[in-house]
């Protein structure tokens, strides 16, 4: 897993592993979820993409679009 660059200084997200159809987050509390195409759909999944090489606003976007949708 790359380690997640928290740019925010505040995030819940340590670390993230990007696949083809797939994100898999890590937090700060040690639990991984896998947020796919298939449960979370293509855009919010390419949206996480996005935010997790930028450092920056993963969490909450976490919270606010995909919080239950993992696999």
């Amino acid at each position: 897993m790359e380690r997640y660059r928290n740019s925010g200084g505040e995030s819940g997200v340590s670390a993230f592993e990007i696949s083809t159809d797939n994100i898999r987050v890590k937090f700060s509390t040690g639990s991984v979820y896998k947020y796919s195409y298939r449960k979370a759909g293509n855009g919010h999944v390419e949206q996480m993409k996005i935010l997790a090489r930028h450092g920056k606003g993963l969490n909450s976007y976490i919270n606010r679009h995909v919080k239950f949708l993992y696999d």
